[in-house]
This record gives C-alpha cells, sequence and structure tokens, in this order.
C-alpha cells in the first residue's frame, strides 16, 4: 500500500509539474529524497510521463488530426505543401530529432550522472534565470504561423537540454521560442506539440525496464501513477494556456530559482545525498 500510495502522489506531482516550466523529472527526483524514498528511477520517470502525454493528445486532439491530415496529405499532394499544417507537421518531425538522437546516445549517461542532484539543483537556477531573461526581452511580435525550418531546428536543440534533469521540456522551448519573438501562447503550445514523440517515444523505450529492477515501484503503482498523471496533467494544461495569455512566466522563475537553492543548500549541509 506504501508503494500505491508512492505513486499516487508521484503521479499528481508529474501531472501537476510537466507543463508548467519547472521540469517535472526534476521534481520526480528531488521530492522522494525530500520524503527518504529514495530515487524512483529514469524508466518509472519515462513511463509516467507517457500519462501526461495522452493528456496533450487529448487536449490538442482536433490540432493533431488537423497537422497529422494536412501532413500526410502533403505526402501525394504537392499543392499541400506550403500548407501551414502541413509545414507543423514536418516542423514537429524536424524539432524531435535533437533529442531522440542524444537521448539514445547519451542514455546511460542520461540515467545515471544526470539525475545527480548537484546537477539538478544548478540547472533549476540557471534555466529559471534563462526563462526570466528571455521573457522580459523577447519580443512577441510571432505566430505560429510565422515558423520556418530554422526556428524548429533550434526549438528542438532547446527542447533536448531537457535530457538534464532539471531543465525543463516546457521551459527550454519556451526560452528559446521567447528569444526568437515568439508570443506566449505560442511558444507554449508549441511546446506542448514539440514534446509528444519525444515523451511517448522515450517512455514507450523505457517500458522494458520495469520488470528489471530499473524501477523501484514495479508495474501496478507505475501504471496507477501515470494514470493520476493524465487526469492531473489535462487540468493543468487547460489553465496554463489560460494563464500564459496575461501573465508573465516571473512565478515560475522565482519557483524555480528558490526551489534550486534550497536543493544545493539541503546537499551542503548533508540533509539529503545526491
Amino acid at each position: 500500500m506504501l508503494d500505491f500510495f508512492k505513486a499516487i502522489f508521484l503521479g499528481m506531482l508529474q501531472g501537476l509539474t510537466e507543463f508548467l516550466p519547472i521540469s517535472s523529472s526534476a521534481h520526480l527526483r528531488i521530492f522522494p529524497e525530500f520524503f527518504g524514498w529514495g530515487d524512483p528511477g529514469a524508466a518509472f520517470t519515462a513511463v509516467v510521463q507517457i500519462g501526461t502525454e495522452v493528456a496533450v493528445l487529448l487536449y490538442f486532439r482536433k490540432d493533431i488530426w488537423r497537422i497529422a491530415s494536412a501532413w500526410l496529405s502533403s505526402l501525394v499532394r504537392p499543392e499541400k505543401r506550403g500548407t501551414v499544417d502541413a509545414r507543423m507537421g514536418w516542423y514537429i518531425i524536424i524539432g524531435s530529432l535533437p533529442i531522440v538522437v542524444l537521448g539514445i546516445t547519451l542514455k546511460d549517461v542520461i540515467e545515471k550522472d544526470f539525475r545527480n542532484l548537484w546537477i539538478i539543483g544548478t540547472t533549476l537556477i540557471v534555466l529559471g534565470v534563462i526563462l526570466g531573461i528571455a521573457d522580459r526581452i523577447g519580443s512577441s511580435d510571432r505566430t505560429i504561423k510565422q515558423m520556418g525550418v530554422r526556428h524548429a531546428v533550434l526549438l528542438g536543440l532547446a527542447q533536448a537540454c531537457a535530457l538534464i534533469p532539471g531543465v525543463s521540456r516546457s521551459g527550454a522551448t519556451i526560452s528559446m521560442g521567447r528569444f526568437l519573438g515568439y508570443d506566449r501562447e505560442a511558444a507554449t503550445r508549441f511546446a506542448f506539440l514539440l514534446a509528444i514523440p519525444a515523451v511517448v517515444g522515450a517512455g514507450l523505450f523505457e517500458l522494458k525496464e520495469i520488470p528489471h529492477g530499473e524501477n523501484s515501484l514495479g508495474w501496478g503503482p507505475t501504471i496507477t501513477a501515470t494514470i493520476v498523471s493524465f487526469v492531473v496533467g489535462y487540468a493543468a494544461i487547460a489553465w496554463l494556456l489560460r494563464y500564459v495569455t496575461t501573465k508573465s512566466y516571473l512565478p515560475f522563475v522565482i519557483y524555480r530559482i528558490g526551489l534550486g537553492a534550497l536543493v544545493l543548500g539541503l546537499l551542503s549541509f548533508g540533509v539529503i545525498a545526491a
């Protein structure tokens, strides 16, 4: 029962933090350490993220269907290749390549070395500062319709930085989007769409690790956490998209810096282990 309690808590944590620019993977690594539960493992983190990506698929189902249909149609009908939705399909594919290549190449480093809390605490602070600067100086004169291949590559490279827990997939992509001049809603929406192939692919890739000791909780709690993350994540998407239309990312910047400083402070005094 304790494992299922942990799973429910971690599923809620994943659902709340996946779409906010505060790094869900960092939270799934930090909070179990606070409670003395130990690291649930990279496999657990990757699989539970499938729940929140299913929430993305459901929430953006109309956008995804429209983009997928236009992209497939453009493969056989040249006159469709210039449409915004057909181009968006290519941009999502192009933007997903960096994280796929680096994720496979650096798999062992990501699952071991990058999960060190010294690294996570530092990246929370550094990327928090970057997000704050990007949101402060970034203009808002571009929409998704104005995206090109170069920007898709840059946004994909930014997303790939999230292979380091603490960076935040949405935070890195949104920061790059703001630096490139996209408004908050456009940057946030594209960050959600761009994450789908990477997160679902990573989760499916890590499924095989669950029964082999790479996950401290096992199948039952992992499935429970995944379902909880879906429910909470769906609500978080709706809230964040409404929030960014009128508000800045400053509260998330403050939170990231505060949490990162707390982690580094606790590590320095030996309260928690890296």
